[in-house]
């Protein structure tokens, strides 16, 4: 077990990647942040809660995507479904994905496969926290990154967060 990085590391990256989203999109208008579900929506959440912290937070849009049923390998083994909740329409708007590790791609394809539910949107963008460079399946590229780091195909890039594992920090097994 390595550390990629420690609970000062993350919240400073989490911090930049708001700054770096706010950048990019100034007043958030017509721009939505939505968070990937399960593991995504804690750093979403925390990104969403940065960004409220710079602008009015009726100005931020913010919703949280399960793409269970929409993944290619859902056939092949059981999965849980987790709730979905965007309260608005993405047609026509920017839409931010944030997840929390980027591997194959497959789970980005899917929730864009996904957020077709809630319209079409203008563009989309994907904010990751960690992106395992050189193990893509499919020409997905994050625009946001917190960290790249390359990994073997045997090595796993968990996301430890406080409310649910007790501690903050991203490590390599």
């Amino acid at each position: 077990m390595k550390t990629i990085m420690n609970e000062q590391q993350l919240a400073l990256t989490i911090k930049r990647l708001s700054q770096q989203i706010l950048e990019n999109h100034l007043d958030l208008h017509n721009t939505v942040l939505i968070g990937m579900q399960p593991r995504g929506i804690y750093v979403s959440d925390r990104i969403v809660a940065e960004i409220k912290q710079e602008m009015a937070p009726e100005k931020v849009l913010y919703g949280k995507l399960d793409i269970t049923f929409y993944r290619d390998d859902v056939r092949r083994e059981l999965h849980l479904a987790n709730k979905t909740e965007i309260p608005f329409s993405v047609e026509g708007r920017k839409v931010v994905l944030i997840d929390d590790v980027l591997y194959t791609g497959r789970t980005i394809r899917a929730s864009m496969d996904a957020l077709l539910t809630f319209g079409r949107p203008a563009k989309v963008e994907l904010c990751i926290l960690i992106d395992r460079r050189f193990s893509r399946e499919v020409p997905i590229q994050a625009d946001f990154v917190g960290r790249s780091i390359d990994t073997i195909i045997t090595q796993r890039v968990k996301v430890l967060w406080k409310e649910r594992d007790g501690k903050e920090e991203v490590i390599l097994l």
